[in-house]
């Protein structure tokens, strides 16, 4: 980094200081992690998506890197992103597919290969349905605001041979609205993340098409892992701030390696009751369908951004970046050193 790139970077750090709380006098000086406090933006604190972050902040392997985080909510779509774009917030958890389109963010550490979303169809409005192809003309239910669902519901539609106009896509609110809008006929399909999926799979409601909870159903949909949650950074804040993102890539590979073989009894504990929502039995069936999404190191799959762009060119999602500008994207350096250290 330059001297006035780096000048530049001092008053961008000024504000991400005032933004977060910090001391903009320490902002400029060289950073220490015993006193560094970190604020992470996220959209669904609470959404098991976002469990690695949550493991690695209530079992302290933050703290264990000398850092104190701070774990923003931000629950309009696209908000934490926007956050760390206005200065808000140093980091973002969220989608990749968020990091592609944004200038000048880059992921550093890769916290799910799926994008931990299902398509299925209701066995009550759809009792006979047999093929993709039986979906012309029905309706689909999606979250609303997120992009994955309506990625995932694409590329079913596009490997059935069904056009984008033959479907209807119907935005749901929140998990509440969907499970309401499923079980009384006002969707006939649903392209969603658990709990739902899991609830609607125990209620015996619910035929599973495809299914990205698991690499394997991923790699049928995509072609191969398909990179989703990750917690990146501005690029200028990764150059500057090394030992920082190693620390914080240190507690989340720590965390990635935990949840490999965690147990239930070891997620009751790890877990705030709050994020249970009224059924810790529910989060637990859902916890298991969706344990082989998390990376177990933190590692961007060097196909993945691929996979990615092209999932997203199947949208209306514009502007995309160009292929060779994909390994701008992401970096592995950080998330490499964690691997060896914890052997992940």
């Amino acid at each position: 980094m330059n001297n006035c790139d780096r000048r530049q970077w001092i008053r961008l750090g000024t504000g991400l200081a005032l933004g977060a709380g910090l001391d903009p006098v320490r902002a400029q000086t060289p950073v220490r992690l015993t006193s560094t406090r970190l604020v992470i933006a996220v959209e669904q604190k609470n959404s098991l998506a976002y469990l690695p972050l949550t493991v690695a902040q209530r079992l302290g392997f933050f703290e264990a890197e000398g850092l104190n985080v701070e774990v923003r909510e931000l629950t309009e779509p696209g908000g934490a992103l926007r956050a760390v774009q206005n200065q808000a917030s140093h980091l973002v958890c969220g989608p990749f597919s968020q990091l592609l389109t944004a200038s000048r963010m880059r992921s550093f550490v890769l916290q799910s290969r799926t994008p931990q979303i299902v398509v299925g169809v209701s066995r009550k409005t759809m009792p006979t349905f047999r093929e993709v192809a039986d979906l012309a003309g029905r309706r689909i239910g999606v979250q609303s605001g997120h992009a994955a669902g309506k990625a995932v519901a694409r590329r079913v539609f596009e490997k059935g041979g069904l056009e984008p106009g033959q479907v209807e896509l119907v935005a749901l609110a929140n998990p509440f609205a969907a499970v309401q809008a499923f079980r009384n006929g006002a969707i006939d399909a649903i392209s969603f993340a658990d709990p739902v999926i899991t609830q609607l799979e125990l209620l015996g409601e619910l035929r599973v098409v495809a299914d990205t909870r698991t690499l394997r159903g991923s790699t049928e949909l995509f072609g191969g892992p398909m990179p989703s949650i990750c917690l990146g950074a501005p690029i200028e804040f990764i150059a500057q701030f090394p030992r920082w993102c190693q620390a914080v890539a240190d507690a989340m590979v720590h965390a990635l390696k935990w949840l490999q073989t965690a147990g239930v009894t070891d997620i009751i504990r790890a877990v705030p009751e709050s994020h249970f929502q009224g059924d810790r039995a529910l989060y637990l069936a859902a916890f298991e369908r969706m344990r082989e999404s998390w990376t177990p190191d933190g590692l961007m799959p060097a196909e993945g951004p691929l996979i990615a762009l092209r999932a997203m060119a199947m949208g209306d999602e514009a502007p995309l970046p160009e292929v060779q500008e994909l390994q701008r994207s992401y970096t592995n350096d950080f998330a490499r050193k964690s691997k060896a250290r914890f052997r992940a």
